[in-house]
C-alpha cells in the first residue's frame, strides 16, 4: 500500500499543541495560515511522491562502502536528497542568518515526521545533521558557526 502523508493529521496536531499561541506572540510574523498549509502540503508531496517509493528498494539495496572508501547509496537516494535540499526542508527551524527559514520547531517536527514515516533510511541522514546544527549553534565558536552552519542548514 502506498504511503499517503498525513498532512491533515499533522496540521491538526500542530493546532492542538498550541502552534497558534506561538504564532500569536508575533515571533513568526512571516507564517500566515496559508503559507503553513502550503509548507505541510509540499512536504507531504515530497514524502509521498519521492521518498516513500524509495523505501523498500532502498532497504533491499542498502548502502555499501566501496574498496576505495567511497560509499554507494541506493538508487534514487541522491536525487531524493537533491529534492530535499532544493525544497529547503533541512532549513525549516534554523536561523535565517545561516540560510534557515526561521520557522517554529514544531513545523520542522511535522515535516520530519512525514520524511521519517515515508522513508526512515533516508530520514536518518538529515536527522543527524539537525543535531549537528543544534550543537554548533549552541556551542560552536563564531568561526565554526560561520564555516559550517550555512552548509549544514542548507544541505
Amino acid at each position: 500500500m502506498p504511503y499517503a502523508a498525513p498532512v491533515r493529521d499533522i496540521r491538526f496536531s500542530l493546532d492542538v499543541a498550541g502552534l497558534d499561541q506561538v504564532l500569536a506572540t508575533g515571533a513568526f510574523e512571516d507564517l500566515p495560515d496559508d503559507l503553513l498549509q502550503g509548507i505541510l502540503d509540499e512536504a507531504g508531496k515530497l514524502a509521498s511522491g519521492v521518498l516513500a517509493p524509495l523505501n523498500a528498494p532502498g532497504d533491499r539495496q542498502g548502502s555499501h562502502r566501496n574498496p576505495d572508501g567511497s560509499v554507494t547509496n541506493p538508487d534514487g537516494f541522491a536525487e531524493a536528497y537533491q529534492a530535499f535540499v532544493e525544497g529547503g526542508w533541512q532549513s525549516v527551524p534554523f536561523d535565517p542568518s545561516f540560510g534557515g527559514m526561521g520557522l517554529p520547531r514544531a513545523v520542522s517536527l511535522g515535516v520530519h515526521e512525514m520524511v521519517h514515516a515515508a522513508n526512515m533510511s533516508f530520514g536518518l541522514c538529515p536527522m543527524l545533521t539537525l543535531g549537528a546544527v543544534e550543537a554548533l549553534a549552541a556551542h560552536g565558536t563564531p568561526e565554526q558557526q560561520a564555516l559550517y552552519l550555512p552548509r549544514l542548514v542548507t544541505g
